[in-house]
């Protein structure tokens, strides 16, 4: 199966965060477009939210972590593994068409698997 990839600047409606395709279009806005400081703050933001929760959540309820990140890791880092797990399986429809938060703990999870 051939899959093409390019870069193309979010659109309005991938603000919207319905999906993890819409997260990936804003998280993967190139820097030369004119959207590109509002995505990359609105990337760095969900992600940065999703991992607060997932941590607020495991540390007080002793849930199971789904994500075991080093203490290293930057939100930049989130960022780059998100898009990277995104770009891999951007022709599954059903990963893409999940909702972000799924997405994003999905990706970093793959990234940062709890052992």
């Amino acid at each position: 199966l051939a899959f093409s990839f390019s870069l193309i600047a979010a659109q309005d409606e991938d603000f919207n965060f319905d999906t993890t395709e819409d997260l990936f279009q804003v998280c993967s806005t190139p820097v030369s477009s004119a959207e590109a400081v509002p995505a990359s703050f609105a990337c760095r933001a969900f992600i940065e939210a999703t991992m607060h929760y997932h941590d607020e959540v495991t540390d007080r309820k002793n849930l199971k972590r789904l994500v075991c990140y080093p203490q290293t890791a930057t939100i930049g880092d989130g960022r780059s593994a998100f898009v990277a797990w995104a770009k891999a399986n951007a022709a599954d429809k059903t990963l893409m068409g999940e909702t972000p938060v799924v997405g994003v703990v999905r990706a970093l999870a793959a990234k940062y698997p709890c052992k």
